[in-house]
């Protein structure tokens, strides 16, 4: 018999106040059908938190809830992510064999065959120049997260997949309330307007957003749920639906694409083995390529397992500067070797090798910065040419949920229709990606091409980093992930610093001001608490910036004791999250 007690009492409140932590106890399970463990979720809305737990409820897998959750996102978080974008899963199989528990599933986005390396030439560049280029077709690439979802649920879902839709279509049809920060976004995105489908459903006749509290219906979009539920991805991809998304990114006014139904028909989600290295006596185990997440996350890592972090505190300038240093040397390795592992030789063993981040962490000095970090030359590694610098701008996308269900599965997913509101066009009631714009975008003149140049058929470099930590005994300890484009990488590293090292709750750590270096100026998140920070890495020759910071970390810790289990939940207080229990 199972005995239930709870440690913490459930709170449900937004996390644009402040979210609350919460805990559930159990017997330790035996990891059988018929020995559940509990059931969280926490995910970046209260719409979409709230379906992955109907899910859980009704019986479903972690996989199950994952498949629900994004359809929710795809229309209460539209800027965010949703079927017309990418999206990344690591996925904990407790009942499969302990050296075969963790996947990596891949849903990243691909290129149309037509395109080549110069995709943007003649692109300015400048945000300016990054935003037109993101506008219309061109930077659309094959979506690719309902291929990956459907896959998923093959391989661990227990409900049909009809049942999946429900509260999404119901949601489409009846309507939702726009939330604070939607109606933000939408009152302040440069390109949302210029697109006339887009336009009628977002803003009002005199082009004002529509209010926070409007009840948005989505009927179209409802339709396309039906469609999938039915027919399945086959629709999406070569059907009905498949039409309209290549009517929408041929016939953009503003750069119109090439992708063709022979990409949409050819899309493959794939199975991957996930990144895994130790840390401390833990294991981190994240996205392996295309996205860099994984790698570098685990570099930052195993570069700073040179210096004793638990022994300093949170707040040391010194062991932030050693964080930043770590976090520059990462970076200058990844934005040189990583790629799609497709097309290009990525060196992710000997970057990760012991012996290699032990000399990357000799370059560390205590008192000063290195400036920009060079890239290494980890073992085995291929001849590439360098990268431009290029231009990244630093807007809110991508959205990360976190879920454990009641056999003990876990999953780990982050997904993104590129920078907010992806394209900026609209297709059978979604959002269309402009993820083509994660390939290197400027200074592409060399007979030697970076190894992310524009290709057809390639995937662009991501910075997702969906992260499962292991114990000692292989045992998932936290469930990490967030949004923030090439800064998710710093986010997730840092929260796991917070956890492991500072020994931070999950809300805390994920709540806590974030300060990161992508290999570039010192970002500090505007706060109090980091403010202080500025004079002591200025005196260590850090260029420092103060900036409002968007990330979307969503994370659970499970703690396994004698009287049994227990699950800490935190979600990110910058975005709309919800933590539940059950």
């Amino acid at each position: 018999m199972v005995v239930v007690t709870t440690t913490a009492r459930m709170i449900l409140v937004f996390c644009l106040v402040q979210m609350t932590a919460l805990a559930f106890a159990v017997d330790a399970p035996d990891r059988t059908e018929t020995s559940p463990v509990t059931h969280m979720v926490v995910a970046a809305n209260p719409h979409a938190s709230r379906t992955g737990m109907d899910m859980l409820l009704a019986g479903g897998s972690a996989a199950d809830a994952a498949v629900a959750i994004e359809l929710v996102l795809s229309l209460v978080e539209p800027q965010s992510s949703g079927i017309g974008g990418g999206a990344f899963m690591l996925y904990y199989d407790a009942a499969a064999e302990p050296t075969n528990r963790i996947k990596a599933y891949d849903g990243r986005e691909t290129a149309p065959q037509q395109i080549g390396p110069n995709l943007f030439e003649g692109v300015e560049k400048s945000r300016a120049g990054f935003l037109d280029a993101s506008l219309g077709g061109r930077s659309t690439g094959t979506p690719g997260a309902l291929s990956m979802l459907y896959l998923v649920h093959q391989k661990h879902g227990k409900l049909p997949w009809k049942n999946l839709f429900q509260n999404a279509i119901e949601l489409a049809e009846n309507g939702f309330s726009i939330s604070p920060r939607l109606h933000f976004l939408l009152d302040r995105d440069p390109l949302l307007r210029k697109v006339p489908g887009s336009y009628r459903y977002f803003y009002d006749e005199e082009g004002k957003a529509r209010a926070v509290g409007h009840v948005l219906k989505n009927p179209e979009y409802a339709h396309t749920l039906k469609l999938i539920a039915v027919q399945g991805p086959k629709v999406f991809y070569q059907g009905e639906i498949a039409k309209k998304i290549l009517a929408s990114v041929h016939g953009s006014v503003k750069n119109p694409g090439k992708l063709s139904m022979s990409d949409m028909i050819g899309y493959k989600s794939k199975i991957r083995e996930p990144v895994c290295a130790p840390y401390r006596s833990f294991t981190i185990c994240s996205m392996s390529p295309p996205s860099s997440g994984g790698i570098t996350v685990s570099a930052i890592l195993g570069i700073l397992e040179s210096f004793d972090l638990a022994a300093m505190s949170a707040d040391d300038p010194k062991a932030i500067h050693l964080v930043l240093e770590a976090e520059k040397l990462a970076y200058a390795d990844r934005d040189y070797y990583v790629a799609d592992p497709d097309f290009v030789n990525v060196p992710q063993d000997g970057m990760l090798n012991k012996a290699y981040l032990q000399s990357r962490a000799s370059l560390i000095d205590f008192d000063k910065t290195m400036g920009r970090a060079a890239h290494g030359t980890p073992p085995f590694a291929p001849t590439v040419s360098n990268y431009s610098e290029g231009f990244t701008p630093e807007l809110p996308s991508t959205s990360h949920f976190s879920i454990v269900d009641q056999w003990g599965n876990v999953v780990a997913m982050t997904a993104s229709v590129g920078n907010a509101f992806g394209n900026r066009h609209m297709a059978a009631g979604f959002m269309l990606n402009n993820e083509l714009t994660d390939f290197t975008f400027f200074g592409i003149n060399s007979e030697i091409l970076p190894a992310n140049a524009p290709a057809g058929g390639k995937r662009p470099r991501s910075s997702m980093a969906p992260t499962i930590v292991l114990d000692e005994q292989d045992r998932p300890v936290l469930v990490i992930g967030t949004a923030g484009g090439s800064s998710i990488i710093a986010f997730v590293a840092q929260s796991i610093i917070n956890v492991l090292d500072w020994k931070m709750s999950v809300e805390e750590a994920v709540n806590t001001p974030h300060f990161m270096s992508r290999n570039g100026p010192v970002i500090l998140e505007r706060d109090p608490a980091t403010h202080v920070l500025i004079a002591p890495l200025t005196a260590m020759g850090h260029d420092v910036e103060e900036r409002t910071v968007n990330s979307g970390l969503h994370g659970i810790r499970i703690r396994y004791g004698k009287d049994g289990i227990e699950l800490e939940g935190g979600a990110d207080k910058r975005r709309e999250g919800l933590v539940l229990v059950q």
